[in-house]
């Protein structure tokens, strides 16, 4: 498939996450855009990165969320390495929740 195409099908996607107007909404567009053992994954990836943002140990990780020490390790890799996006998501939130 030509990059282009690639490209705007990627853009449409997130075009359309952006266009998402509450979280009811959000929650029923994954569902449907997703297998469940996708959202799944996804969930679980997410409250391991929000653990270890809050500077919880492997250990206490595995033990609520049944993830893998792998699965931890990449989550953790993604943090200190990736855009830094997650991060930023999970500092806003924390603050919204204070």
């Amino acid at each position: 498939m030509a990059r282009n195409v690639m490209k705007e099908r990627k853009q449409d996607m997130y075009k359309a996450i952006l266009e998402l107007k509450d979280l009811q909404e959000c929650m029923d567009f994954f569902e449907d855009i997703c297998a469940m053992t996708e959202l799944q994954s996804m969930e679980q990836r997410f409250e391991v990165a929000k653990m270890l943002n809050d500077k919880k140990v492997y250990t206490e990780i595995m033990e609520k969320t049944n993830a893998s020490t792998a699965t931890i390790s990449r989550v953790n890799r993604m943090l200190h390495y990736g855009t830094g996006c997650l991060s930023s998501v999970l500092d806003r939130m924390e603050e919204d929740e204070k």
